[in-house]
């Protein structure tokens, strides 16, 4: 796994974006909504995922506290929420802790996150949210199920596929198209390459277009 995870490190994610298209035939790049929110840092991992309902009940976060302790390192936490007011935060600092001390890649939420303040000057642990908001989800959320396929930022996420964010966003590998997707964008970010060389030298895109057809 650290080979591969190393591998989809060393490709954009627009090809991985492209690749996806191609091997899967459908998106899978997350809604724009869901932004770094921490700082710009790149993050890859395999999904532990968490499902949160609405209630009015005022208790924790179970699933997601159990995961962050459960999943193994390098993990990338994702949550997702159904349901209820979507202005809460369904991630904090105490979280980050957890997840800082556990190894884990990143988060991403389909909710909001809050102590950006703690989080960036205490871990910089990388976290892509769809907002930021103080509020809590204790009497307006609660977890129930972990390890579950999820939808977050308009993808279905299953538990160990590939998440992978930067600044481009938040783009989700199905584990079982893992190996030919990767291949696909390495070939995609190599001819790229040799485009853009083409490009500089003959000072012209018609012509690295013409060769090359890549846009």
């Amino acid at each position: 796994m650290d080979k591969l995870i190393a591998a989809f490190n060393s490709v954009a994610l627009a090809s991985l974006a492209d690749a996806v298209d191609l091997v899967c035939g459908k998106r899978g790049y997350m809604d724009c909504s869901i932004k770094p929110r921490i700082n710009d840092k790149r993050f890859c991992g395999p999904a532990a995922t968490v499902l949160e309902a609405a209630t009015d009940e005022k208790v924790p976060p179970q699933h997601a506290l159990d995961l962050i302790d459960e999943a193994a390192p390098g993990s990338v936490i994702v949550i997702s929420i159904a349901g209820g007011e979507p202005n809460v935060a369904v991630w904090g600092g105490l979280m980050t802790a957890g997840a800082v001390a556990n190894g884990h890649a990143g988060a991403v939420l389909d909710g909001g996150v809050r102590d950006l303040t703690e989080i960036r000057r205490d871990y910089g642990f990388p976290i892509y949210a769809r907002e930021v908001t103080p509020g809590t989800t204790l009497g307006r959320y609660r977890t129930v199920a972990s390890q579950v396929p999820v939808t977050v930022g308009g993808i279905i996420v299953h538990p160990g596929d590939i998440v992978v964010g930067d600044v481009d966003g938040v783009v989700v590998v199905p584990k079982d198209k893992a190996a030919e997707v990767l291949a696909v964008a390495q070939d995609i970010d190599a001819r790229e390459a040799e485009q853009a060389k083409l490009i500089m030298a003959e000072k012209s895109l018609r012509k690295g277009l013409a060769k090359y057809g890549r846009i």
